[in-house]
């Protein structure tokens, strides 16, 4: 027992040292606005900062958070930033906002160009994406020998999905099976 109310006046003895301590560690008020916690963490701030010339690699994950929450726009608004400023993780991203349009129409054609953009920089992923395009004709004009060869360049880099593909005579039903339906099947009444 004296033990434990040893320890104990020991602990609060070192409070007030702590909470100083604690106490100038504290944020002080933003120099503009007086702000204890400014909103520089917030997804409205680095939506909002994605107008900016300034490039800050920080904003690009809230994309993901934006679209997962059905704020595309501001999503799109993010990954277009970043891509545009050379971020290849941005890019697929950019791809899937044209190809499924959600706050504007689906546009194929400018989704296969940010493929085109990620695979022309070397990504096994843009390489499997773009070469996937072409197979199917999506976005593209239907080339079947440039979508072997982008499929084939992309599985040399490591991608599975492509080498799964190839093995399957470059099928794209292998890897999009309901991509194509609305093209080939009239509506059943």
């Amino acid at each position: 027992m004296k033990f434990a109310f040893t320890f104990l006046a020991l602990c609060l003895a070192g409070a007030p040292a702590v909470a100083a301590e604690a106490a100038a560690k504290s944020p002080a008020p933003d120099e503009q606005t007086g702000e204890l916690n400014p909103q520089n963490m917030s997804v409205q701030y680095w939506a909002a900062k994605a107008t900016d010339d300034d490039y800050d690699p920080h904003m690009c994950m809230y994309g993901v958070f934006l679209d997962k929450t059905g704020q595309h726009e501001e999503a799109r608004r993010i990954f277009k930033h970043c891509a545009e400023h050379g971020n290849l993780n941005a890019m697929p991203w950019m791809s899937y906002m044209e190809e499924n349009g959600f706050d504007r129409p689906s546009d194929p054609v400018k989704a296969a160009e940010w493929d085109k953009k990620l695979a022309d920089a070397g990504s096994s992923l843009g390489q499997f994406n773009y070469g996937l395009d072409l197979l199917r004709g999506h976005g593209v004009m239907r080339d079947r020998a440039a979508g072997k060869a982008l499929i084939d360049k992309a599985a040399e880099g490591g991608d599975t999905t492509a080498r799964e593909l190839a093995q399957h005579d470059y099928d794209p039903d292998l890897v999009t099976p309901t991509a194509d339906l609305a093209h080939y099947r009239q509506p059943q009444f």
